[in-house]
């Protein structure tokens, strides 16, 4: 009985974290939004700009290191992006940029809340050097 009840609770404990965090699915990017270039020069005062708008913005759900470990990442369906995985690195600078301008689900759309897209592209110039 003792074993039963222990396999109940530990078939409990699974499911429940099964939907603490839903998986993350594809986010297709338009081509013509992942083959754009990022017209600003990746430079120190680009990533540092970058790093401002990343602690401002972004921190509170992917983290300081961008390891999808934020202060608000549990409160999310989805576990926010890892941004130092090769996941994330290998794709365009464009795609990185639609991501934060679009948001989608749990990540909001920046577009608004960084009008300049001068700045985004500091912000996806900041995310390059998240690598492991």
């Amino acid at each position: 009985m003792k074993h039963v009840i222990t396999l109940s609770l530990l078939a409990v404990f699974v499911i429940a974290a099964s939907f603490t965090f839903m998986p993350n699915k594809p986010w297709p990017v338009p081509d013509k939004d992942a083959k754009k270039a990022n017209p600003v020069k990746t430079d120190a005062a680009s990533v540092s700009a970058g790093k401002a708008l990343w602690g401002q913005h972004c921190s509170s759900c992917h983290g300081k290191a961008g390891l999808g470990d934020g202060t608000k990442a549990a409160q999310l369906k989805t576990q926010p992006e890892d941004m130092s995985k090769a996941a994330v690195q290998s794709q365009s600078d464009g795609a990185l940029f639609y991501k934060v301008s679009e948001g989608r689900d749990d990540m909001p759309s920046f577009k608004k809340k960084i009008p300049d897209a001068e700045d985004i592209w500091n912000l996806v110039n900041y995310m390059r050097t998240l690598k492991k």
